[in-house]
This record gives C-alpha cells, sequence and structure tokens, in this order.
C-alpha cells in the first residue's frame, strides 16, 4: 500500500514538475501576456497550466482561445478583462502559437 501510495505522489510531482520545467515563450513576452500570465500560478489571469487543464480533451478549445485571445473578454476566469490582442498587430498566427504552447501544458 504504501509503495501505491509513493508511486502516485511521485507521478504527481512529475506531472507538476513538467508545468513548471516549461519555460514562458519569447512571444508571450513579446506580446506582454507576462504582465497578466504565468505557467504555473495566477496572476492578473489564470496560469496557463490550469488553462490547459480546464481545456484538456476539448476539440473546440484551440479555435475558442484563438478568438478569445484575439478579441478579448470575460467572466471564464473571474471579472477582470483580457484586454484584445489583434490591435497590437499580432498576427493570427502568433496567437495560434502561443495557444498551441498553453494547450500543450
Amino acid at each position: 500500500m504504501k509503495s501505491i501510495i509513493a508511486g502516485v505522489a511521485v507521478a504527481g510531482l512529475m506531472v507538476a514538475g513538467s508545468a513548471m520545467a516549461a519555460e514562458m515563450p519569447a512571444l508571450a513576452k513579446k506580446m506582454n501576456c507576462t504582465a497578466c500570465h504565468a505557467i504555473d500560478k495566477k496572476v492578473v489571469g489564470p496560469a496557463w497550466a490550469d488553462v490547459a487543464k480546464k481545456y484538456k480533451g476539448d476539440a473546440k478549445a484551440m479555435d475558442a482561445l484563438v478568438v478569445k485571445v484575439s478579441k478579448g473578454g470575460s467572466g471564464n476566469w473571474g471579472t477582470m478583462p483580457m484586454p484584445a490582442n489583434d490591435a497590437a498587430g499580432t498576427k493570427q498566427a502568433e496567437i495560434k502559437e502561443l495557444v498551441t504552447f498553453i494547450l500543450g501544458l
């Protein structure tokens, strides 16, 4: 029984460690995402690892999140609105690259 509990604990740490081991992409810094988001903890917006967990297995997540990042909005993670990113000259390919990173955590 102890070995099962230890095995589960180690597996949990490995999963948590993989999210924390990922580094914030340069594109996220360029787009100023880091002002409100971190990979492994809530800042103003949700932790990206939490976003990945929420949308895991959702076939519509990529398209929905690209729209959310492009147009901004609020209500999914609290009342603080996320600003639109399409006005800053951000290309849809860049937004899709970031969303791919997030969903891959």
